[in-house]
């Protein structure tokens, strides 16, 4: 397996000079990609806006995203994400999720939890089709069009979208549709368990998921996690503290475990912004950097 370690921008990175310091931090030690999550409610950049600005700052990072779908116009978000495939030359890495279910954020996407599975099931395929070229119409949830025919096409053919989620649907959905899967809040045997249900799911399909495209989001903390960032945690995903692995050593310790079960790709994440990303990315690096293949 190619053992690859992204890494999570945390909110402290929206303004261009730590957002900067990140950017060239990663490529400096050999890290893997940027990451940028969309959460709407949030104090975090928009991650097409933020990508696109890494991309036009650095030539070799790759470039990531766990973004909504649900609630999106298809079309535009196809366009969008093909473009900034273009700009960045096909450094683009794109896992959609359907979004967090506590109360400001689900009133803010606009679609209930319920409905944003089906939403999911209507929208990618679409979104395939556009990228591939195809002369496109529609008339449904995720949209209705007519005759839509896509430019710019993406540079990566195809580009690639893989899922999150743990769900037993989420897991269904991933196999039938998704490229790879990218859970969050799961320990190693979930994961574990959860791939086996993915990868049967794929094989009923008629298809299959490569064994490289299983990898797993991890928040973690330098220190014990103060009561008010707690509490934020736990209203937003209730599991959030309880998994997080506390100091350097327990998140190797945890990328370890997951390794020994078959996982090769990490999106590591602070879940308090660091003073300075320069000293952040120094120390995970010497952490962690070493597990990369």
């Amino acid at each position: 397996m190619k053992i690859r370690i992204g890494v999570g921008a945390a909110g402290a990175s929206a303004t261009p000079g730590v957002l900067a310091e990140l950017v060239a931090g990663l490529d400096r030690l050999g890290f893997d990609s940027l990451w940028l999550s969309e959460v709407l409610t949030a104090p975090v950049l928009d991650p097409l806006v933020g990508l696109a600005w890494a991309a036009a700052s650095n030539p070799s990072v790759k470039l990531g995203t766990t973004m909504l779908l649900p609630g999106r116009n298809v079309v535009r978000l196809a366009k969008q994400l093909a473009s900034l495939d273009v700009l960045c030359q096909g450094r683009l890495l794109v896992t959609l999720v359907p979004g967090l279910t506590w109360a400001p954020e689900r009133e803010a996407i606009g679609v209930e939890p319920k409905r944003r599975g089906a939403f999911i099931d209507e929208a990618l395929p679409l979104l395939r089709r556009l990228w591939a070229g195809e002369t496109v119409s529609h008339d449904g949830a995720a949209g209705s069009f007519r005759d839509v025919k896509l430019w710019p096409l993406p540079v990566q053919q195809p580009l690639e979208v893989w899922l999150g989620g743990t769900a037993p649907a989420a897991l269904e959905r991933c196999g039938r549709l998704s490229d790879g899967w990218l859970p969050l809040l799961c320990t190693p045997d979930e994961a574990a368990a959860g791939r086996v249900v993915i990868e049967h799911a794929a094989a009923r399909a008629g298809r299959s998921i490569s064994g490289e495209h299983f990898g797993v989001s991890i928040g973690y903390a330098r220190a014990p996690i103060d009561p008010a960032t707690a509490r934020t945690m736990t209203a937003r995903r209730p599991r959030s503290v309880e998994l997080t692995p506390v100091g350097l050593s327990a998140l190797r310790t945890l990328i370890e475990r997951f390794i020994a079960v078959g996982f090769s790709k990490f999106v590591v994440r602070p879940v308090v912004a660091p003073v300075s990303w320069r000293a952040e990315l120094e120390a995970l690096s010497a952490a962690v950097g070493d597990l990369q293949t």
